[in-house]
């Protein structure tokens, strides 16, 4: 009876005769809203030292029924302590009960808590937009001042174009010429003006979609009598670099918690931004216009996954992860590449039972869907079915179709079914694989297969094509100047510290899931646990199999680098996971969430104004001082072309030239691009005038691709590279059989000269086959001879 007494008074829920749940309350009839809502309520009356009664109308049937006497009797009273502990227990369970059912309208501190989050949700993104506007206002103002592009003719503008990227522009400029939208595409898919001897659809083979894009933009918008051309096409891939560093502002933000995080992500990215895009120097590249979309991606994805996300949220980054996915394929050939070794992160994900089933399932979905989608788009271009993105989603389906006990049993039961697992899935897709390029008949995954043999020391070859390949830049591995920069930059520091943190906290959940134990959902920061957040663990494997290629090829930086930022930034400003170190370490002297929550303020303060100290006043310098980027003698080429060279003449040289040679609108033998095996042999004939062949050998090479003119390059010929064997003139002579090796050194020999240097002595038979039209200093134009002259 005593014991009923007291939680009467303590207003614990009782259920009346009629099944109903009530709150009995010892407060008066006029009590505040706060009281009701049991926050900010102030404690009840001492049942022992007097206080109200229980209301009649409120008392529990008859048998259990309290004495109507205000007091207790002195045979049922509770001991002091005994009451004060139950007081206790039952006023913090009555406010968890409250909190968790209380409704957000009916409070007003759960109304400022909704306000403050709006609050700083609005900062966040203001913040993180802003970044975006002023890293495209740098990059606008950094381009003026490197190539002084407002006082250059058009022919120059087209010259900063690097790296063969300008043949893109020309595309951009035809649509612009063209007489309807509708008309430009069409004799892009039906062109025979590119490469000689071939009619392509040139919107499938480059990935024009960007292109068609932003013309239709510049056409719908009005924008001819308001900007150039030029400065609208370079506007919206700058716009899209701002799209791009604000979604990895997002990223780490999220993760993190604060738009701190942010800041520190997007100053580290901007201060290694040679490292982490081309977009200073080459602007049209698919990857220019592809990574923002990516980054896009990711950043929705990171949302997806997370646990403390609403429905609302929810299906907002489910369906701007299907919006960027899709966009992302559209836009670059080698998408399905970066999606695949993303896939192949979740895949570890859902293997070891890390994210609900359910979120993987529509992620697959969002895979196929937009697969499918590019495969339409792209007039059923077969790159995307033999995808091996599309290989790993259906080996994953079957294998778990055929393993639905996969993740249940004991540990060593379920270690077990994991390598089978494994198993399952990577052979069938190789299978899968095998059989698809059988079915279309494809036949470049022996070219890949070949390359990669040489790449790892496995094989060795003489083919030019593999060799050329190999000493290109991108497929080298990274220099010891590379990770001089990013360390001297602060970064690689820090992402090691992150990284060995979130990993042995993603290892030891890992094995507390495969040792039956469920995942915590309602995660808390004096938990310590940064590794069971699903969206901390994607980018653990995220950024271990982006950066395990990145070791291996160095054109993969540009992939690492800009997520190496973000999530070292997201590391240093995130309480979670200086709360899972202090855990580990059992710290007793200072309260630990007090000390994580200092130094996840501290640390990123101090890193920022450390480097603003050195890198702002660089920053200050690169958009003050005029650089000059100029090339008279391309412009003097150029010029020429398209004053004295009839429309329809076919040119032939260096991939990269004709990337140049293409923006004047002629038509050229290759094309700068290192995906199709037979544009890359098609450069292996024009490739041979640096080698040792006769007149009569390179004539018949150049006239089979019907080529009209050729350019001889003099920093190709005359090339004094301390690193012999990557020469182009070198490669040719291992190819062509013309070395001879004696005591261990490597000459080059042939019974005929150098073409290169041979064609420039003016002596038969190399006039006979060629005459010379243009030269100057690093450059010599020659017309292939329609008709041999025989002169002695």
């Amino acid at each position: 009876m005593a014991e009923l007494r007291c939680r009467k008074v303590l207003g614990e829920k009782e259920e009346r005769p009629n099944g109903e749940v009530d709150w009995q309350h010892t407060a008066n009839s006029d009590s505040s809203p706060e009281d009701e809502s049991g926050i900010g309520q102030t404690n009840s009356p001492d049942p022992i030292s007097g206080g109200d009664t229980v209301p009649e109308s409120d008392a529990v049937p008859e048998s259990d029924s309290v004495p109507e006497s205000d007091t207790v009797p002195e045979s049922d009273t509770v001991p002091e302590d005994a009451v004060d502990s139950s007081l206790l227990g039952a006023e913090e369970e009555d406010k968890k009960e409250e909190v968790e059912n209380m409704s957000p309208t009916k409070s007003p501190s759960s109304k400022s808590v909704i306000l403050q989050r709006v609050v700083k949700v609005f900062f966040g993104c203001l913040a993180a937009v802003t970044c975006g506007m002023m890293y495209a206002v740098y990059l606008s103002t950094y381009h003026e001042r490197m190539f002084w592009f407002s006082t250059r003719q058009e022919v120059e503008r087209e010259l900063t174009f690097q790296g063969g990227s300008a043949m893109y522009y020309y595309y951009y400029k035809h649509m612009l010429s063209a007489p309807s939208f509708e008309k430009g595409v069409y004799d892009l898919m039906r062109d025979n003006r590119t490469v000689s001897g071939q009619t392509i659809n040139a919107v499938e083979t480059l990935s024009l979609y960007p292109e068609l894009i932003t013309s239709l933009l510049y056409r719908l918008t009005w924008s001819q009598d308001v900007i150039e051309p030029v400065y609208f096409y370079i506007g919206v891939v700058f716009g899209l670099q701002a799209v791009y560093v604000t979604a990895l502002f997002i990223s780490s933000w999220v993760m993190s918690g604060t738009w701190v995080a942010g800041m520190l992500a997007v100053a580290w990215y901007i201060i290694n931004r040679s490292d982490a895009t081309k977009v200073e120097y080459a602007i049209p590249l698919r990857e220019n216009w592809a990574l923002p979309y990516f980054s896009c991606q990711v950043a929705a994805l990171t949302g997806f996954l997370s646990n403390n996300i609403s429905s609302a949220a929810e299906m907002f980054c489910y369906l701007l992860m299907s919006v960027t996915t899709f966009t992302f394929l559209a836009v670059w050939e080698q998408s399905h590449y970066v999606l695949f070794v993303q896939g192949l992160a979740l895949f570890l994900l859902d293997t070891f039972d890390l994210v609900p089933q359910r979120k993987m399932a529509d992620i697959h979905k969002v895979y196929l869907s937009s697969l499918l989608l590019a495969y339409l788009l792209q007039h059923q271009k077969t790159d995307l079915l033999t995808s091996p993105l599309l290989s790993l989603l259906i080996a994953s389906l079957l294998a778990r179709y055929f393993q639905k006990n996969m993740k249940k049993g004991p540990l060593v039961a379920r270690l077990m079914k994991i390598l089978l697992h494994f198993y399952l899935v990577f052979t069938t897709a190789i299978t899968f694989n095998y059989v698809i390029k059988k079915i279309l008949n494809v036949d470049e995954s022996d070219f890949t297969l070949k390359f990669l043999q040489v790449k790892f020391g496995l094989n060795t070859s003489t083919d030019f094509i593999t060799n050329l390949l190999l000493c290109q830049e991108a497929f080298l591995a990274p220099t010891q100047d590379f990770f001089l920069r990013l360390t001297h930059a602060s970064v690689l520091p820090f992402y090691l510290l992150v990284l060995l943190v979130c990993l042995a906290s993603t290892l030891h959940t890992i094995y507390r899931r495969l040792s039956g134990e469920p995942m915590k959902l309602n995660l808390r920061l004096e938990d310590g646990r940064i590794g069971e957040q699903p969206e901390v663990i994607y980018h653990v494997f995220h950024t271990l199999l982006f950066g395990a290629l990145a070791m291996v090829f160095e054109g993969l930086k540009y992939l690492w680098t800009p997520y190496v930022c973000m999530f070292t930034a997201f590391g240093v400003c995130s309480p979670e996971l200086w709360m899972t170190v202090f855990r580990w370490l059992r710290l007793r002297s200072i309260h630990p969430v007090v000390l994580a929550l200092i130094l996840s303020t501290a640390v990123p303060t101090i890193i920022g104004f450390s480097l603003w100290r050195e890198y702002f006043p660089r920053v200050l310098a690169e958009l003050s001082e005029l650089q000059e980027f100029y090339d008279p003698d391309a412009v003097e080429l150029m010029n020429w072309i398209k004053s004295q060279v009839p429309t329809a003449a076919v040119f032939a040289g260096s991939p990269q030239l004709l990337g140049m040679v293409k923006c004047s609108g002629l038509t050229v033998t290759s094309l700068p691009l290192y995906t199709d095996v037979n544009l890359l042999k098609r450069s292996e004939s024009a490739y041979q005038v640096y080698a040792m062949r006769s007149a009569e050998d390179v004539y018949k090479l150049l006239t089979a691709h019907k080529s009209s003119y050729v350019i001889i390059e003099e920093s190709l010929c005359n090339e004094m590279s301390p690193a012999k064997g990557c020469r182009v003139k070198d490669l040719l002579d291992y190819s062509n059989g013309h070395v001879v090796y004696d005591k261990g050194e490597m000459y080059a020999f042939s019974k005929h000269g150098r073409f290169c240097h041979e064609i420039k002595m003016n002596y038969s038979p190399y006039t006979n086959y060629f005459t010379r039209v243009f030269w100057n200093r690093s450059y010599h134009v020659y017309k292939v001879n329609s008709v041999i002259s025989f002169q002695y």
